[in-house]
């Protein structure tokens, strides 16, 4: 999957999540922080956030070990091959 492909993955999962929180889901780009930035999300749907796009890309960029990453772009880049 291309890290074009996964940054639209990981709108559309941010996107669901805002929705059922019933927030309005915010404009997502590659230089959007994930957590304290314009979405809205907190530490478990960053988790959970992880969680499934393990299941959409089929590997863990984090198997190693944690890697640091704070945008949209830096987490799309971990998961694209």
């Amino acid at each position: 999957m291309t890290e074009a492909q996964v940054l639209e993955q990981i709108t559309a999962i941010v996107q669901r999540m805002l929705e059922d929180k019933g927030v309005k889901a915010a404009t997502i780009e590659a230089d959007t922080e994930l957590l304290g930035g314009a979405i809205n999300i907190d530490s478990l749907d960053l988790a959970m956030l992880v969680r499934e796009l393990e299941d959409v890309v089929g590997h863990d960029p984090f198997a190693e070990g944690f890697i640091e990453f704070r945008t949209v772009g830096e987490l799309a880049k971990l998961y694209a091959k």
